[in-house]
C-alpha cells in the first residue's frame, strides 16, 4: 500500500498525473479488468458537507474495484468538534486503506494526512478540489490532446479554478481565468501554475475581461457564482457575476469547436444558460460520468494496483 497523498492536483505531479488519467481512461474502456483490484481493501468515504456527484461516484466506483466503501458523515464523526482531527486520522487509519475525505477547511485534511499511513484523498476542500480536476481533465482529453489546449474558465476563482489551474499547468494546457475583480483565484496558486506551465509548455491568464479571455478558447468553463458556505453572498454575487453568466453569445466567442464544461448543480439561467448546457457541444454529464472513472484510476494508482 503506497502511502501518498492526493490533497492537491500538484502531489501528483505531472509524470502522475498523466499516469492517473491513463488508468481512468483504461478503466472506463476495460472496467471488467479491474473489477478485482481493491478485493478485500476498505475505502473511508467522509462527507462534512453533503454531496450528489462525489458520494456516488466515489462509492459506486470502489464498489466496482472490488472494495468495501465506509460512508460517514459529519454527524457521526464530529471531525474537529466531538473528536481532534488528529485522533480521527489515527482511529480510522486502523481501520481503513483509503481515507477519502469532503470537507470545509483544507488545512483538515493536511492534518489528517500527517496523522495517517494510508492514503488521504481530497474530495473537496475551501481551497481545491483536485479528484474534480482529474475527471475535467479526462473529458477535455477525450476529445483532443490536453498540451497546447486552452481552457477558459469564467466565474468565481475557488477551489474548482484553483484545481484547473494546477492541472491545466501540469499538462501544458494554456489556462485562463475570467472572474469579476476581487473575486479571482488566490494569488499563490496563480504563481505556482505560472512556475508549472513554464516548466510543461501551457501559460496561465487571469484577469476580468471575460469577452477577451473566452476569444478562440477550445474549452469553456465554468461553476455556480456562490458555493456550498456562501449562501448569504449569493444575492450581492448576483449583481457583480451576471456580466460572466456564459450565454450563446458568449460561448459563440470561443473557438468553432469549442466544448462546454460545468462540475454541477448548475443554476440555469445564473452563470449558465440552459441552450449552453443542452449545446451539442456541451460534455457536462460526460464529465459528470467521468468523477467515477477518474476516481478508479486515482484508488488503483493510490494503492499500486495497477
Amino acid at each position: 500500500m503506497s502511502n501518498s497523498d492526493y490533497l492537491m492536483v500538484t502531489d501528483l505531479g505531472a509524470e502522475g498525473l498523466a499516469r492517473v488519467l491513463g488508468l481512468a481512461a483504461d478503466v472506463k474502456r476495460r472496467p471488467e479488468s479491474y473489477a478485482t483490484r481493491l478485493s478485500g481493501r476498505t475505502v473511508g468515504l467522509f462527507f462534512e458537507k453533503p454531496s450528489t456527484r462525489t458520494r456516488v461516484s466515489c462509492e459506486v466506483g470502489s464498489v466496482q474495484l472490488g472494495a468495501h466503501p465506509v460512508v460517514l458523515k459529519q454527524d457521526e464523526v464530529g471531525l474537529g468538534k466531538r473528536e481532534a482531527v488528529e485522533d480521527v486520522a489515527r482511529v480510522l487509519d486502523r481501520y481503513l486503506d483509503v481515507l477519502a475525505f469532503r470537507v470545509f477547511k483544507h488545512s483538515d485534511l493536511e492534518t489528517l494526512a500527517a496523522n495517517s499511513q494510508a492514503p488521504v484523498i481530497n474530495l473537496l476542500s475551501d481551497l481545491s478540489h483536485p479528484c474534480q480536476a482529474l475527471a475535467d481533465l479526462q473529458t477535455v482529453a477525450e476529445h483532443r490532446e490536453l498540451p497546447g489546449t486552452t481552457l477558459t474558465y469564467v466565474g468565481d476563482g475557488n477551489n474548482v479554478a484553483h484545481s484547473l489551474l494546477l492541472g491545466g499547468a501540469l499538462s501544458g494546457m494554456h489556462i485562463r481565468v475570467a472572474s469579476p475583480p476581487g473575486y479571482g483565484p488566490v494569488d499563490a496558486i496563480v504563481s505556482t501554475a505560472r512556475s508549472l506551465a513554464a516548466e510543461h509548455g501551457g501559460s496561465i491568464e487571469v484577469g476580468s475581461d471575460v469577452d477577451a479571455l473566452v476569444a478562440g478558447a477550445d474549452v469553456v468553463y465554468t461553476d455556480v457564482w456562490a458555493s456550498m458556505g456562501q449562501e448569504a453572498e449569493a444575492e450581492e454575487r448576483l449583481g457583480l457575476f451576471s456580466p460572466y453568466r456564459v450565454t450563446e453569445e458568449l460561448f459563440g466567442r470561443a473557438a468553432d469547436n469549442a466544448i462546454f464544461l460545468h462540475c454541477l448543480p448548475a443554476h440555469r439561467g445564473e452563470e449558465v444558460a440552459h441552450e449552453v448546457i443542452e449545446h451539442d457541444r456541451s460534455f457536462v454529464f460526460d464529465q459528470a460520468e467521468n468523477r467515477m472513472h477518474a476516481f478508479k484510476g486515482l484508488l488503483v494508482h493510490l494503492t499500486g494496483t495497477a
